[in-house]
């Protein structure tokens, strides 16, 4: 079931990395590398909502779209985003223009913008499992959709007035940031 293959290069990577060049360099250089900081990690959770129900390339490849359309993902800015802003991210083709997430995207700056320096970082980090209980997976089959710590993220997340953050959601934000190393056991990434 999908074990590591060999990229480009000849080295082994995780088989959904390969399949073009954005994936081979998002997936060697940042996918589950630690993220830290609560810029980064609102950019992350913004990302990972806008992919639900589509292909993370669409989102990789519109990610420069992404951080024009929403000042570089700063929460202070976009928390005093506009009604106007809005309506100009619901044309704005550069981005995914579905009206649920781009309000998500504004209502979730909004609350974050009241929250302490780090605290978002901090919430997010204390639900990474301890990564001496996760064997390295050995193929796609044995990584997870969703972890009993996805689902405690999402719950906290929520709990705080965070929206469009489910378990599935969580998990990938998860792997994404480093969480948790769910690089194939063969794969080069896996412990970069």
């Amino acid at each position: 079931m999908s074990s590591a293959i060999p990229g480009p290069d000849g080295r082994l990577r995780c088989p959904w990395g390969l399949s073009t060049a954005d994936y081979v360099a998002y997936h060697d250089t940042e996918w589950g590398r630690p993220v830290h900081g609560d810029d980064a990690l609102y950019e992350r959770l913004c990302l990972e909502a806008f992919q639900s129900g589509l292909s993370w390339i669409t989102i990789l490849r519109r990610r420069e779209g992404f951080r024009r359309a929403f000042a570089d993902f700063k929460i202070a800015e976009v928390a005093v985003f506009t009604d106007a802003d809005a309506a100009r991210l619901l044309t704005d083709e550069s981005i995914i223009r579905n009206r649920a997430k781009i309000e998500a995207t504004l209502a979730n700056a909004r609350v974050l913008a009241d929250w302490a320096p780090g605290e978002l970082d901090e919430l997010i980090w204390s639900y990474a499992p301890d990564p001496a209980t996760r064997p390295a997976p050995r193929t796609l089959a044995d990584v997870p959709a969703v972890t009993d710590e996805s689902t405690a993220l999402s719950k906290a997340l929520k709990k705080r007035g965070l929206r469009f953050i489910g378990p599935t959601t969580a998990y990938a934000l998860m792997q994404a940031c480093g969480l948790v190393d769910d690089h194939l056991a063969d794969c080069v990434a896996r412990g970069a």
